[in-house]
């Protein structure tokens, strides 16, 4: 495990446990339920600036529903410029993992 990721879990769990003050549970339930928890907040905020970058870039668009939710699809006419960008980051995410 990277360090990273223990920082991530140190960092879950306890900020869990500090909004959480009566939370007890058992190592099962502490990374079904807490860490899931909080790995979905993140990923949230994480997608949210992923689809805001996309859509400024217009490669996305964002479409207002009758109850109010953004929807999200692909810009047809971006297609060519998707694709050269999904090349890059292909090209690029091998030589970043570790």
């Amino acid at each position: 495990m990277c360090v990273a990721d223990r920082f991530d879990i140190t960092h879950d769990v306890l900020s869990y446990m500090l909004e959480n003050m009566a939370a007890q549970d058992t190592l099962e339930g502490i990374v079904e339920w807490w860490l899931l928890e909080k790995k979905i907040e993140r990923n949230t905020a994480e997608v949210k600036s992923v689809l805001d970058e996309l859509s400024a870039r217009e490669l996305i668009v964002e479409i207002k529903a009758p109850d109010s939710r953004i929807r999200y699809r692909v810009n047809r006419s971006k297609q060519s410029e998707i694709v050269a960008l999904l090349n890059e980051v292909k090209a690029i995410k091998p030589q970043t993992e570790i």
